[in-house]
């Protein structure tokens, strides 16, 4: 029986300088973890190699050439820590990377999805956000935003509260 297949989108924020924690968890729970980066991602926040190194595939930031071998399908989905700018491009349609482009195909392909926002108190009380939440859950995505789920820090706070973002939160979903 092979391993079930999650792909993990990456986004820049705070958190994805952790992501082998996310890694590490999911392998536990017998995913094989394939990760997209946003250019945020890898600009600010990823060490590509030790992320290689750790899921064992190439880390996809752009399209793959010719004659490369496309990813496994999915059984899984997760996007974190999913930023203020990938939530509200993903749910406008807007797909100027390559992570936004898997995503909304993803989508339009019905796969399992969940996504784990990294967001302030002052950027999640702004209506295109909010509005974007609301669409991506009408897409059928999971979005964990909300008492319970992932909640929003004061702004600037975001460095302090890395200890405490609820990657797991993230596989239960898929569950």
């Amino acid at each position: 029986m092979r391993d079930r297949v999650l792909y993990l989108f990456i986004c820049g924020a705070g958190p994805a300088s952790r992501v082998i924690e996310m890694v590490t968890s999911a392998q536990a729970e017998g995913w094989s973890v394939y990760c997209i980066a946003t250019p945020a991602a890898v600009e600010h926040f990823l060490d590509i190699q030790d992320l290689e190194n750790a899921t064992g595939h190439q880390v996809r930031t752009s399209y793959r050439k010719p004659g490369d071998e496309p990813l496994p399908r999915p059984d899984g989905v997760i996007v974190a820590p999913a930023t203020y700018n990938t939530i509200n491009k993903w749910a406008a349609g807007i797909s100027d990377t390559y992570a936004l482009n898997q995503l909304a195909e993803l989508t339009g392909l019905g796969a399992k999805m969940v996504v784990l926002p990294f967001v302030n108190q002052a950027l999640a009380a702004n209506r295109v956000f909010v509005r974007s939440v609301e669409e991506l859950r009408h897409a059928g995505i999971r979005v964990l935003f909300g008492p319970g789920e992932f909640e929003p820090h004061p702004p600037r706070t975001g460095g302090k509260v890395l200890d405490t973002y609820p990657w797991s939160l993230a596989l239960k979903a898929l569950e």
